[in-house]
């Protein structure tokens, strides 16, 4: 197992590709604002993270700077990144070529797996069964490849499925990983989505300045900050320190699994809605959004705080009621989206998180500087006797 918690500068390089990724995947639902491209986007950028999670385990074994564990990462690169190069048409022309590169990807990290295991039978054990989940989701892909239609969306379905639960169905027993790295490169992959986000605004705008994009721009800001609090300010702070505390073995891998590798997706994914949402503001900021566009730019923000729900229920064991609340609203108010001007819709939604934001900061204003200032090594605030604290805790 690699030493050190840092994040090294080649696992950053390799993150820039999911940059691509998801712009492709955001660009493939905007292009397409129908119900069946914004699930042929977040299928295509379903695959791309798991693709992306299993560098992320794969690090925390390994170090990805030394000897030739570094080559296989820029031919893992390459293949990487011809996969989000071909988004667009993943689903018609580039079916095929798409396929041949998710199957580079997974292999060389199936391959560097096993090396990484050559003298750990538990962790090769998990290895192999990773590699069975693997290679039929890979083939279901090439099967899906001389389909099209519902029939190719439902066996892309499949593959994702089959590909995610392949480390919940084989166990959690055998996996390593190294708790401070594997908290901090998700929290840079929420970073790179915010990112992702920020560069929507400024590509949308690069056209005439009119008010309406100088406003869509400030309010894409807000929204953007509201979502980085939301992660970054107290939340992750909690569960890294929970991961950590967490005993090697099952308990802290299932930790790992759940609340990072699958938890953090609908949370990345509903940053790439609220961008397609944006992209579509930018169009014309006076006519309201269209079904979908408006789903995408509603539900998405819905879909990151329900993710913020379910990743305190599995850290915490409690529920966040004022996130359920905000996001139920959000998605109430979806049909208001279809006949507001776009701006409006978008001002809604930068006014219901700053909202959330500012009533969590000023309602917990005392614990959240206890939460944020104390010792790594002290307990974990779930642990503390007020109420109170626990509760801003689990945020």
């Amino acid at each position: 197992m690699r030493k050190g918690e840092q994040v090294t500068a080649l696992e950053l390089f390799f993150d820039l590709v999911f940059v691509l990724a998801l712009a492709q995947c955001t660009t493939l639902i905007a292009s397409t604002p129908t119900w069946e491209g914004l699930l042929k986007g977040l299928l295509a950028l379903g695959m791309l993270w798991w693709s992306w999670v299993g560098y992320a385990w794969l690090t925390s074994v390994v170090n990805p700077e030394e000897g030739a564990v570094r080559l296989v990462m820029f031919a893992a690169m390459a293949a990487f990144l011809v996969a989000a190069l071909c988004v667009p048409g993943a689903f018609g022309a580039e079916a095929l070529l798409f396929a041949f590169a998710y199957a580079g990807v997974r292999t060389a990290h199936i391959v560097l797996f096993m090396l990484a295991s050559r003298e750990d039978a538990a962790l090769r054990h998990s290895v192999l069964g990773l590699a069975a989940s693997t290679a039929i989701a890979v083939g279901l892909l090439f099967v899906a490849a001389f389909t099209s239609g519902a029939v190719q969306i439902g066996i892309w379905g499949l593959a994702l499925v089959l590909d995610l639960g392949g480390p919940f169905l084989f166990g959690a027993d055998g996996w390593k990983l190294v708790p401070g790295h594997f908290a901090d490169r998700h929290g840079a992959i929420v970073i790179i989505a915010l990112g992702e986000f920020v560069a929507v605004l400024g590509v949308g705008a690069r056209a005439t300045l009119s008010t309406g994009v100088v406003a869509v721009a400030l309010l894409g800001i807000v929204v953007a900050a509201a979502m980085w609090w939301a992660y970054f300010d107290v939340a992750a702070i909690v569960a890294a320190r929970r991961l950590a505390r967490a005993p090697a073995g099952r308990e802290r891998n299932e930790i790992a699994r759940d609340s990072y590798s699958y938890l953090h997706f609908p949370m990345v994914a509903g940053i790439a809605l609220i961008a397609v949402g944006v992209k579509q503001t930018l169009v014309d900021v006076d006519d309201p959004l269209r079904l979908v566009a408006a789903t995408a730019l509603l539900g998405g923000a819905s879909m990151y705080l329900l993710a913020h729900v379910a990743f305190r229920l599995r850290n915490m064991h409690s529920l966040s009621v004022r996130r359920l609340v905000c996001a139920l609203l959000l998605l109430a108010l979806v049909p208001a989206g279809t006949t507001l001007p776009a701006l409006a819709t978008l001002g809604i939604l930068a006014a219901v998180l700053a909202a959330l934001i500012a009533y969590e900061a000023l309602r917990y204003a005392d614990v959240r500087e206890r939460v944020r200032h104390q010792d790594a090594r002290e307990p974990v605030p779930e642990a503390m006797a007020e109420p109170a604290v626990a509760d801003v805790a689990a945020r």
